[in-house]
């Protein structure tokens, strides 16, 4: 039995077009790349550091604008010349507005966020943030944290980005470690009495040999051996 694959090699590489539609690709490419270098340009340096949900959304909408006029032939210039107008002009009002007014700006922006408060995690607000505990374990030890008793503060800002206040190295006390081999011998079984970390909200008590221990904060019962080392600078 032969079977036989024939491949309409035309279709399979322009499509519905003609050879001659790759020069207006070429040429499409060229405008729309213009043009979005020029849109971001007049957007500022802040459009395009690190993006806030609203410069994102923007970002957004000029790539959707920039990407089909390039390679659709039924997807005028015009079109996408006047999104761009749009969304250019309605990014420097909106500024505007922020600018002006503080209640438009936390709509807008959002505020930031306090996560880590004296060594130990905000609770209400971390469960707020869609912020995973591995992921922000990673931001703060690539901010050369060993554990949390080394932060006085740490915000989640309206970027994204995380902001530490760090306790002077007399300050530092103990806390949960956050460093992959420390942090996965938690435990429930309290077999010495030392000082221990929550593994959810980072309190730390002195615990006494038992089968469990709740945590007076979050009610949780996993623990780690708390550790009061320096920043190593």
């Amino acid at each position: 039995m032969k079977i036989y694959l024939f491949i309409d090699w035309k279709m399979f590489l322009l499509g519905g077009e003609e050879w001659t539609f790759l020069g207006e690709t070429f040429l499409r490419s060229l405008i729309m790349f213009i043009v979005l270098l020029t849109a971001l340009r007049l957007l500022g340096k802040r459009g395009v550091k690190q993006l806030s949900v609203f410069e994102l959304v923007v970002i957004i909408g000029l790539g959707s604008a920039a990407g089909d006029p390039m390679f659709y032939k039924d997807v005028g210039l015009l079109p996408a010349i006047l999104v761009f107008a749009m969304v250019i002009g309605l990014y420097r009002f909106i500024t505007h507005l922020v600018n002006k007014s503080k209640r438009i700006e936390r709509l807008i922006e959002g505020m930031p966020v306090c996560l880590i408060e004296n060594g130990r995690f905000a609770i209400e607000n971390f469960e707020k943030e869609t912020v995973a505990q591995d992921e922000f374990f990673a931001e703060l030890r690539m901010a050369s944290v060993m554990h949390l008793g080394q932060i006085e503060k740490a915000y989640i800002e309206t970027n994204g980005s995380i902001s530490i206040y760090f306790y002077e190295d007399e300050k530092v006390k103990y806390g949960l470690p956050i460093l992959p081999h420390l942090f996965k011998t938690k435990i429930r079984l309290i077999k010495k009495e030392c000082l221990y970390a929550c593994t959810f909200c980072g309190e730390v008590q002195k615990l006494v040999p038992a089968k469990t221990h709740a945590c007076p904060v979050c009610t949780k019962d996993e623990w780690v051996e708390a550790i009061n080392r320096k920043r190593v600078r």
